[in-house]
């Protein structure tokens, strides 16, 4: 008996089978489009090339297995959070779907803040709104593309347009109704305040269910065109960091996790709500019963690493550069990255900040830049861990997962920034993995999350903090932290370019 996850991303989508003890059988990746950019911080993907290749997924996993459909006795859903997909009476997508990292929407952010009130905002959803978030990107499509805000009739997430092709349902889960800025994260349920007063139609919204609830069951159609029987049983599952959390074991108290994937996320458990003042990290539901999270994003973490490969390196591959960084000193010179090529969100709230090395010498070499690019992503995530620990969120360790964590040399360029434990684990899925988790605790394999969690996860491999390296990175990141106010007017001063 197998258990599916299916992921997503930006990239592709990605499935896998797991059995009863939680081993990986079998995986297939899909490649999805790439991600259209028609002026500088807008970010589109078609709906539909998603569907297409979560369909190709699955059925490629199935043959790489040799299973049947009738082998898989559950199906947990994982994706890019904050992505709107917006379908008409006919269920048909009106257009390409705004996706996380789009960055058009400041303008009805500010919107937003005006009319409901900033202390609203927090108050009805524990997080500051964001252009990264949903409801700005709703708000812009309403603003700018009035023929196609009136055919609206559903609002969906990235994997959820997924579910609805499986199921037929309209359901998302709590995990990606957080990262809306149109859920009530304390209480678990849409925000009529937000809604209301904003003039929304709460009709436009999924049911929201738990993440590891069954939201609905694989349609005869969804069963011959992925090969799954129909009837299969399809969780709730989760945003990808919550998933991938999952996957990570974040799900008891104690232990932080960063994924380095396009962007980089530091990510944390809570029992209880809890936020930060100045709204600099993110607290939404977690993909666990009754508990949190909060974590803070780095936009540009390994997106920094594929820029650099695709404009400066082509034909490079992601090991011969973390090998060339590793011939650069600690440090890199006194060369610093800024890892802002979409805006940033932890700590600044800043869709205007730029990316870019400052600090560049005739003495720099190539691998100090992609040391100094390596170094600046993991500051970044530092940054995201200290407010978290300024929060009064406990930190034992730190569990490394993503691209980065497959670099030996990233890793302890971690571990050394960050100055704490960091581990790898066995297996490094992710939110694939933590979605068929979530759908074998919602066919009755394990009672709970964490009790999953305890039986499956296992770290493969520790990496301590070099005391010497360690002293060097706490004062580069001090360096590191200067650069952003010092360089903010001339952010401005770019925006305001025609």
């Amino acid at each position: 008996m197998y258990w599916l996850g299916i992921d997503i991303g930006t990239g592709g989508s990605r499935a896998l089978l797991v059995d009863e003890k939680g081993v990986v059988r079998a995986d297939f990746t899909a490649p999805h489009e790439e991600m259209r950019m028609e002026r500088p911080l807008w970010a589109e993907q078609r709906p539909e090339d998603w569907w297409d290749a979560a369909q190709k997924a699955i059925r490629g996993v199935l043959a790489k297995a040799k299973a049947t459909g009738h082998q898989v006795k559950g199906v947990g859903l994982s994706g890019q959070m904050h992505g709107l997909v917006l379908l008409d009476e006919n269920n048909e997508v009106i257009r390409p779907a705004l996706i996380w990292c789009d960055q058009r929407s400041q303008a009805q952010v500010d919107a937003v803040n005006r009319i409901v009130g900033k202390d609203n905002v927090l108050a009805f959803i524990a997080n500051p709104v964001l252009t990264g978030f949903t409801l700005p990107k709703l708000l812009w499509v309403r603003d700018n593309e009035p023929q196609n805000f009136a055919r609206v009739r559903k609002v969906l997430l990235p994997k959820d347009y997924v579910r609805f092709g499986l199921t037929g349902e309209y359901a998302t889960e709590v995990s990606d109704a957080s990262g809306t800025a149109l859920f009530d994260v304390v209480m678990r349920r849409w925000s009529h305040q937000m809604l209301d007063r904003l003039k929304l139609d709460r009709a436009i919204l999924p049911r929201v269910y738990e993440s590891s609830d069954v939201t609905g069951h694989v349609t005869a159609k969804a069963a011959e065109l992925t090969g799954l029987a129909e009837g299969t049983p399809v969780v709730g599952g989760g945003g990808d960091q919550a998933a991938s959390a999952v996957g990570n074991g974040i799900v008891e108290p104690g232990t932080v996790s960063c994924t380095i994937g396009t962007s980089g996320v530091v990510f944390a458990y809570m029992e209880k709500p809890n936020y930060d003042a100045a709204g600099r990290v993110h607290t939404f539901c977690h993909a666990v019963k009754g508990a949190w999270h909060v974590m803070g994003v780095t936009q540009g973490a390994g997106l920094s690493l594929q820029w650099f490969r695709n404009q400066l390196a082509p034909g490079s591959d992601y090991d011969s550069l973390t090998a060339e960084a590793a011939t650069a000193a600690p440090g890199a010179q006194g060369l610093f990255w800024l890892p802002y090529l979409m805006g940033e969100r932890t700590p600044h709230l800043d869709s205007s900040a730029r990316g870019g090395w400052v600090g560049l010498t005739a003495k720099h070499t190539r691998a100090d830049m992609i040391r100094a690019l390596l170094e600046g992503v993991c500051f970044s995530q530092k940054d995201c861990l200290d407010i978290i620990t300024q929060m009064g969120v406990p930190v034992n360790g730190v569990r490394l997962s993503g691209g980065g964590a497959r670099s030996a040399f990233w890793s302890q360029l971690f571990a050394d920034v960050f100055a704490t434990r960091v581990a790898t684990l066995a297996c490094q899925e992710g939110s694939a993995y933590g979605a068929a988790i979530l759908a074998q605790v919602g066919t009755g394999q394990f009672a709970s999350v964490p009790e999953a969690c305890r039986a499956i996860i296992r770290e493969e491999r520790t990496l301590l903090p070099r005391p010497h390296e360690a002293q060097i990175y706490r004062r580069a990141h001090e360096v590191y932290r200067a650069l952003y106010p010092a360089l903010r007017p001339v952010y401005r001063l770019i925006d305001a370019l025609p």
